[in-house]
């Protein structure tokens, strides 16, 4: 779970680490009138998603004219596609230096990364690209609750061999690198992030900035501190500004989704790569669909095989749950293939070839763009999922032409991946000389 940046402030608080004074959160300029305010002022648009200050998510302000207007402005804004929809507004404090801090889960090895730079602020990627001797990093493997004192000090001596005139600082950096360690731990985060700690004249340390990232494992866990800044732990909170188009629309519809490709609205493919969209049976055969996709395309089709998404069906979708996921798959830009299967369990087979035909068919009539499909049903009901699977072949050949799909256990589902790829690789070298369109 991503927190706004006034939330992550909130818990930064509790662990004593010290953030702006807040003046309050505004929904539309109107809330302006019930807010004291004391200039300069900071005005920040709360989006759950890098790079706000060069987008113009960030501004000072002041006197009132100028918050008015900076407000109207914003809330008229989008960022990376996302829409303004709250507003931090928070008092302004005097810079003197800027410094970068982070903790992080490293996805890959699950160790924990600490990361430090005297080279803070909006270009801190440049810093790590370019200047990588400006940046402190250590791994820590062990996962201890508490970070030896040790490493806190060596990280405050490395910000102050990069800028002496951290010098006077130097302790407090390294209380505030326990501290924002202690509140990574205890709350069981996988990021924390202060981007810039601000260093004012009189060298008080300031959090001016704060992205925190929950594990949504451990959120049980965390219902008093999730209670503590204002959100209800019993709720299945989703940002709309943390969603994909497709995901907003799936979690409208009421079945889990989740794009696996940056910026899915406006992806940009690669001509030699095939890109398969996944409709699984339940959740952990969604994980492995996504798996065996890359297995297969590393095995046999030199890694250009790419899975654009997780889904989750649920036990026992309704026909129409199971047709609005292949029109999802089907709308989305990047799918040039698609990879089903159905063990029925829970879930009917004859629901579910159902629901597939029922939006094919109103695909074909509405002449929306068409998909091939390759999949696999076994499991309850299949007895009556082929005989309206066969009797559907007959009745509309023409919706069902580029549908694949193997009854029993015929075929392993490697094997059907494997066919699905090969076609899906062959029709797209047709379209690219012509012979489809």
């Amino acid at each position: 779970m991503k927190l706004y940046e006034y939330e992550a402030k909130q818990i930064f608080e509790k662990f004593d680490l010290t953030v702006p004074k807040k003046i309050g959160i505004i929904e539309n300029v109107s809330d302006l009138e019930g807010l004291s305010l004391n200039f300069p002022v900071m005005i920040k648009a709360m989006v759950l998603i890098g790079g706000r200050g060069k987008a113009g998510g960030i501004k000072k302000a002041d006197n009132i004219e100028e918050v008015r207007e900076i407000c109207s402005k914003m809330f008229d804004l989008t960022i990376h596609g996302l829409a303004i929809k709250k507003l931090l507004l928070e008092e302004a404090v005097d810079v003197s230096h800027e410094i970068y801090l982070s903790i992080i889960t490293d996805p890959a090895t699950f160790d924990l990364v600490i990361v430090a730079s005297a080279s803070g602020g909006i270009d801190i990627e440049e810093v790590a690209k370019n200047q990588p001797g400006e940046i402190w990093k250590k791994t820590l493997g062990d996962n201890p609750n508490t970070l030896p004192e040790e490493l806190s000090k060596e990280a405050a001596d490395f910000l102050v061999e990069r800028n002496p005139e951290l010098t006077s600082v130097k302790e407090s950096l390294s209380t505030a690198i326990i501290a924002l360690f202690s509140a990574f731990q205890k709350c069981e985060a996988k990021i924390c992030e202060i981007n810039p700690l601000i260093v004012t004249c009189d060298n008080q340390l300031i959090a001016a900035d704060a992205k925190f990232v929950l594990d949504d494992n451990s959120l049980y866990r965390q219902a008093p501190l999730l209670k503590s800044i204002g959100i209800d732990p019993r709720s299945k909170r989703h940002d709309v500004s943390e969603q994909t188009k497709y995901e907003a629309q799936a979690y409208i519809i009421g079945f889990p989704f989740l794009d696996l490709l940056d910026n899915p609205e406006n992806f940009q493919k690669e001509e030699d790569k095939l890109y398969v969209g996944l409709v699984p049976g339940g959740a952990g055969y969604g994980i492995f669909s996504i798996d065996e996709v890359v297995n297969v395309g590393n095995r046999y089709f030199d890694g250009n095989v790419v899975p654009i998404n997780f889904m989750d069906s649920g036990g026992g979708p309704s026909l129409s749950k199971v047709a609005d996921m292949f029109h999802l798959l089907m709308d989305h830009p990047a799918t040039d293939l698609i990879i089903t299967s159905r063990f029925g369990g829970i879930s009917s087979c004859d629901i579910f070839i159902q629901g597939l035909i029922m939006a094919l068919r109103d695909r074909y009539i509405s002449k929306r763009r068409m998909i091939p499909i390759f999949g696999r049903m076994v499991g309850t009901d299949l007895a009556a999922a082929k005989a309206f699977f066969d009797k559907a072949k007959k009745e509309s050949p023409e919706p069902l032409k580029d549908l694949h799909i193997v009854v029993g256990n015929q075929k392993i589902m490697a094997e059907v991946i494997k066919d699905g790829i090969e076609y899906g690789f062959r029709i797209k070298k047709q379209k690219e000389l012509g012979g489809i369109k």
